[in-house]
């Protein structure tokens, strides 16, 4: 392992939040112990003298000095870079925190360090665009503020030009500016730093394509997105928030990209004041704002319909929403127990699949007792027109022996089938289940290892209602934690892309019960968390599993 040192100002704001002083949230955790990890392997370094010289103009605003996660994220998003090459480790910012945390202040601190003197990079653009004026030209205008400052005006007046719609850097000419939300002629812009404010806006990717694909013009390019959370389901912010807890919980590749996301883990925790930081991590910064959110939680309390927006702007989590995730991260996470040695244990499989020309799978389900356990494998096809549109690591799952990658126009059925057969020379399979619409592409070759949906002691073919029935058992084991499903990334990956839709009676089920589906249907997959839900449907011709005494653990493999 290479030497490497962490600069103060990142250390500290780390340390606080492993040690829970103030409490936050899992995701920074999780962020807290990527960043250690990316110190620790990546040949990179944090140029402290630009960081310096960048905190000395926090003097000249109207606070003492920044947040430490504002440092944490100036130190990080614009001083580490890459050791050979000189460029930024982390391109593009994510940052998701509660409603008056001063996200506007730190984007007019970081804009006057992007055009000062001490940016090395000559004419560095900082173009802020936002849904409205106000929020476009926010930022540039709390820095006119301060550049218009009795006390400080002649001094800054060597080093910033302005008026009240641009600020420039007089030696390094960089401009900063702010812009509405009409991505018509922007294309000639020279950005050396674009940042997307308020996110949580945004219906679709038009605003955000022509600013972040014009880049490149000018050295050290950067992207930030300011946000809080919202109520634009499917938009880009949901994009962004899956790509970061990816990257924070499944380990998939950063690729330069900081999610630096702050949120409550549950509407539960609003009600103890002292969760509150987990959303805002200025908050024990800032009494005046913790009684004015006192006042409005006393407010929500009483009339929870006049303020909707409350958990939604102020703590990160939407409330009211039909479409809601199958169950938290750490949950999730916990599925992750070694697997006993179950050759000669009775099980299901369920498959399941789209189109075989994208994604299949097939999951393996035994039962002992109360825990459930799971042996899940994927197929990817190569020529799929929407593999380009998954981040997913799935080379490296490849290599894991998770998925199989298949360079063909579509995933043969006779694959899924020979995998099957080879389980039953291993395991008693007792049942097959599928979905009802898919079984014919299949049914051949699974016929010819034994499995007909004629015969219904051997193959179900499910129904919404088996999947909605099914949905409180897997709850169940997911708040138990009943799970094991062994070291299995790309499972774990479909279930965090699966959302629980209520269902109604417009659908003929009764309100009360969910089904699931895709977040987002090209490029978050389904597939193996989808064939885990058909295996279960049938779980009950496995009774209560064998006795409960397990054997020995063993490595499991097909």
């Amino acid at each position: 392992m290479m030497n490497y040192e962490i600069d103060k100002r990142i250390l500290q704001y780390l340390e606080s939040v492993e040690a829970g002083t103030p409490r936050a949230c899992r995701e920074q955790i999780a962020l807290a112990e990527h960043v250690r990890k990316c110190f620790a392997s990546n040949d990179v370094y944090t140029d402290t003298d630009q960081l310096d010289k960048y905190l000395s103009l926090v003097k000249y605003f109207p606070y003492e000095r920044l947040f430490p996660w504002e440092e944490f994220l100036l130190a990080l998003w614009d001083c580490t870079y890459w050791r050979r090459t000189g460029r930024p480790r982390w391109k593009t910012l994510f940052a998701m925190v509660g409603r008056g945390a001063g996200k506007d202040g730190f984007i007019a601190f970081d804009g006057a360090c992007s055009v000062s003197p001490y940016n090395p990079v000559s004419r560095y653009n900082v173009d802020i665009c936002a849904n409205n004026e106000d929020q476009a030209k926010r930022p540039m205008l709390d820095l006119v503020d301060v550049l218009e400052t009795p006390r400080w005006e002649a001094k800054l007046d060597k080093h910033y030009y302005h008026t009240k719609e641009i600020v420039q850097g007089r030696k390094n000419k960089g401009i900063m500016k702010g812009h509405t939300n009409n991505p018509k002629g922007r294309d000639g812009l020279r950005s050396g730093k674009v940042i997307l404010n308020e996110v949580h806006q945004y219906e679709n990717y038009d605003n955000i394509t022509v600013f972040v694909t014009g880049m490149g013009k000018v050295g050290q390019p950067r992207v930030g997105f300011f946000t809080s959370n919202g109520d634009v389901s499917d938009g880009p912010l949901d994009d962004y928030l899956a790509r970061g807890r990816r990257i924070l919980f499944d380990g998939e590749e950063d690729d330069g990209f900081l999610p630096f996301i702050c949120c409550l883990d549950s509407k539960e925790q609003v009600h103890d004041p002292e969760n509150w930081p987990m959303a805002n991590p200025s908050l024990p910064y800032l009494p005046d704002l913790q009684a004015e959110i006192r006042e409005e939680y006393k407010e929500w309390l009483e009339h929870p319909e006049q303020n909707v927006s409350f958990l939604t702007k102020r703590f990160g989590i939407r409330s009211g929403a039909k479409e809601i995730s199958v169950t938290d991260y750490e949950k999730i996470r916990a599925t992750n127990q070694p697997l006993p040695d179950m050759r000669g244990w009775q099980c299901t499989v369920g498959i399941d699949y789209a189109e075989l020309n994208d994604w299949a799978a097939v999951n393996l389900h035994f039962r002992q007792g109360e825990r459930r356990f799971d042996i899940n494998h994927a197929w990817i096809c190569l020529q799929a027109k929407t593999l380009a549109r998954v981040k997913a690591p799935w080379r490296e799952w490849a290599k894991q022996g998770l998925v199989s990658a298949v360079d063909d126009v579509s995933i043969h059925p006779r694959l899924l089938a020979e995998y099957i057969r080879r389980a039953a020379g291993m395991y008693n399979i007792r049942m097959m289940a599928m979905d009802n619409f898919r079984w014919t592409l299949l049914s051949d070759e699974m016929k010819k290892i034994g499995f007909d949906a004629n015969d219904k002691s051997r193959v179900k073919l499910i129904r919404p209602s088996d999947i909605m029935s099914t949905d409180p058992v897997i709850q169940a084991c997911f708040d138990r934690g009943l799970f094991a499903w062994g070291d299995n990334p790309c499972l774990r990956w479909a279930v965090n892309n699966t959302k629980r839709v209520r269902s109604s009676r417009k659908i003929g089920s009764d309100t009360g019960n969910f089904y699931y589906a895709k977040i987002e249907a090209k490029s978050r997959k389904t597939d193996p968390f989808m064939a885990l839900v058909a295996s279960m449907a049938i779980e009950p011709v496995l009774g209560s599993g064998l006795p409960v005494e397990l054997p020995p653990l063993g490595a499991i493999s097909l």
